[in-house]
């Protein structure tokens, strides 16, 4: 069949070629205050230069194939050769204003750079990259803020031989996105300055670890409360003395309650010492009264929390084994009691559930279904998602998008991180040090650890509805310090996890804090 745009865009390849790199084509693209053919079913399969779209670089790089993410077709970015392409649209005649781009995207990663960008709007250009995912589809967002009544949007590969993308389902529409929480915990900072460990900026100055933190863009730090630690560190005095430091930085302040003497998550929920032998109905005073202790001390000294967990990776309930998940009508009860302590000190803290497996969108369900069933009291969502352990980026989305939708709150992720590298700085092993351990397309450097942040950011701010409050990083400060290791009754045992700070084994600030400053 004759195709007159195949024809001549023949005539133009040999002329675009000379200018390919001397300076960016003039606007051509079809000039329009809508988004034209953003599903990319404008041409059938094969299309070289899509409808309503222009190309830029390697043009034979970029095309339309089937196996849309909705539709039958998509734009795929790949060449057997190293290639740079950019697919874009101009739009003109546009209202002045806030604006947002949603893509569905995939990725085989290994790029240098492979993202979508908002730019020639009249303000600062506005980018989110393509998270790697191999087989599912993620959502992404990309907000702008419209000044001069025009707008490009662009899809950009810098890529080596063989690597890919795909794009679909593109809308533009008024709206806005962004995150209002870059958050990390910070629980192990007290103990390790006591025992000799610094912290120090980028170029190497020694500086206190918020300061540095806050300065690359944290906003909120998160500490964790244990009721009668073996080693005195994360009590209610230490959690109270941090504080002060925390909210001197201008940041919020996220407590997180483990109702335990050490660590609880999914395998463990031990009872205190000091609650152990109590009855069910003892507990739920128990739970309320330290609760309430606690917010009430930091309210008394003007650092009152804003956000507040009941509880930690609660999957199997906690204070086994009066509150497990065996006995829904028990554990509703106790986290209802220590809903009822935060609100008791001040109304406008916010309460968040946390559980762990944030891949886990079943397992997720079936908890919070429970919770609701059984009239459990709570603001937020918290899931903790670590890509070695709880499924794919696209199971992540899922899971998140879930449970936003289905419950109609706010989520978050609680814990996420990455490590910089492998081997340790101490004579413990690492939890994570093999590189069969790591998920694809995020190796463990420097470079991996920034890109895995960002890309879990853009997949919370692209929670629909605005309802993806934002990320924890899960532990920044936490570096190989003698002493300051896993179990607070053990001064010898070591830190398995110094090679996912934020922090270097150089003690500086690791490039990954960039992701900070995420929107």
């Amino acid at each position: 069949m004759f195709h007159p745009r195949r024809t001549l865009r023949a005539l133009l390849l040999p002329l675009a070629a000379g200018l390919a790199l001397t300076a960016l084509p003039a606007q051509t693209a079809q000039a329009a205050s809508t988004l034209t053919n953003g599903g990319f079913e404008s041409d059938g399969a094969g299309a070289a230069l899509p409808a309503g779209w222009s190309e830029y670089g390697t043009t034979a790089a970029s095309f339309a194939e089937s196996g849309g993410h909705s539709g039958s077709y998509r734009l795929s970015h790949w060449s057997s050769s190293a290639y740079k392409v950019e697919t874009y649209q101009y739009l003109s005649g546009l209202t002045n204003g806030n604006y947002k781009l949603t893509a569905w995207v995939r990725s085989g990663g290994g790029q240098n750079s492979a993202y979508i960008a908002l730019k020639n709007c009249g303000s600062a250009e506005q980018r989110t990259n393509l998270p790697v995912s191999a087989s599912g589809w993620i959502r992404i967002v990309v907000p702008i803020n419209v000044t001069n009544n025009q707008c490009t949007i662009s899809i950009n590969s810098d890529a080596n031989a063989g690597n890919w993308i795909n794009v679909d389902d593109l809308t533009f529409a008024s709206g806005t996105s962004g995150t209002s929480i870059r958050g990390s915990d910070v629980s192990s900072i007290a103990k390790s300055e006591a025992l000799g460990g610094t912290y120090r900026t980028s170029s190497g100055t020694t500086a206190d670890p918020l300061a540095v933190l806050k300065s690359a863009g944290q906003n909120y730090a998160r500490l964790k409360v244990w009721v009668n630690p073996a080693d005195g560190y994360n009590n209610k005095t230490r959690v109270l003395a941090m504080a002060k430091r925390i909210k001197a930085q201008g940041m919020k302040l996220l407590v997180d309650f483990h109702y335990s003497d050490t660590w609880a998550d999914p395998g463990a929920q031990s009872k205190p010492a000091a609650w152990a032998g109590h009855s069910y109905t003892q507990l739920k005073s128990d739970v309320y009264n330290h609760t309430y202790d606690v917010l009430n001390a930091l309210k008394a000294q003007g650092t009152t929390a804003d956000m507040v967990q009941v509880g930690n990776e609660i999957n199997g309930g906690m204070l086994w084994n009066e509150g497990s998940t065996s006995n829904w009508s028990q554990l509703a009860g106790l986290l209802n009691s220590g809903y009822d302590a935060v609100k008791a000190v001040n109304s406008s803290t916010t309460v968040a559930l946390h559980l762990a497996k944030g891949g886990d969108l079943s397992g997720t369900r079936w908890w919070f279904d429970n919770a609701v069933a059984n009239g459990v009291k709570f603001d937020v969502i918290g899931l903790s998602y670590y890509g070695y352990w709880h499924g794919t980026l696209y199971d992540f989305q899922t899971t998140l998008d879930d449970a936003a939708a289905r419950y109609g709150k706010p989520v978050f992720v609680a814990e996420t991180a990455y490590p910089f590298r492998l081997d340790s700085e101490d004579s413990h092993e690492n939890i994570i040090n093999l590189d069969s351990e790591l998920v694809s397309g995020y190796p463990a450097t420097t470079a991996g650890q920034t890109r895995w942040m960002n890309d879990i950011a853009s997949i919370v701010e692209a929670v629909p509805n605005g309802r993806g409050l934002g990320v924890f990083y899960w532990e920044s400060t936490w570096t190989a310090v003698t002493g300051n290791g896993w179990d607070p009754t053990d001064s010898s045992s070591g830190n398995g996890w110094e090679n996912q700070a934020l922090f270097g084994y150089d003690d500086r600030a690791l490039p990954a804090m960039a992701w900070f400053s995420h929107r």
